[in-house]
């Protein structure tokens, strides 16, 4: 018997299992997102951004953003956000600006060509969206549901970070 075997025949653990696999779960949805956002920008040609950063066009939206605020709005999860900037701006999906009064901050926001790319990923969510509730696969209620729980796993994490717990 495995140690996590082990730790699931013990009392109590039954919400220790469906956490574990709450966590696997949204990882795997990430990465399965991402690599439905590849798939359909290989359909269309779109070769030279990836779906990290065509995520991040798509978050931005209208927004004009300093890049530490792309982590703290939530835009953008990942550790590398100066590099997926930079190539977004050479690749002229992005504009950026140095800010008026603190020379050190930089203001970006999406060019004519990354609101393309928005508006396809925006398309995609949309169709995604049409055909679960279509077939049945979601309903609002449940999203609901299971946006509230994460949401509270969430709030749980952030107190741990700030020692709260």
């Amino acid at each position: 018997m495995t140690a996590q075997r082990e730790l699931s025949a013990a009392p109590g653990t039954a919400l220790l299992d469906e956490y574990l696999e709450t966590l696997a779960l949204v990882e795997r949805l990430h990465r399965l997102m991402l690599d439905v956002i590849k798939d359909e920008f290989e359909r269309l040609g779109i070769l030279e951004i990836n779906p990290v950063q065509a995520l991040l066009l798509y978050n931005v939206g209208g927004n004009e953003v300093t890049a530490g605020e792309l982590r703290s709005r939530g835009y953008y999860q990942g550790s590398n956000v100066s590099y997926n900037l930079k190539k977004l701006v050479e690749t002229g999906y992005m504009h950026h600006q140095r800010c008026s009064t603190d020379r050190r901050a930089v203001r970006v926001r999406l060019t004519d060509r990354g609101h393309q790319v928005r508006d396809i990923l925006a398309g995609l969510f949309d169709r995604h969206a049409e055909l679960m509730e279509r077939d049945g696969a979601l309903t609002t209620d449940y999203c609901r549901e299971v946006n509230r729980g994460l949401r509270r796993v969430e709030r749980f994490w952030s107190d741990q970070i700030r020692y709260i717990y």
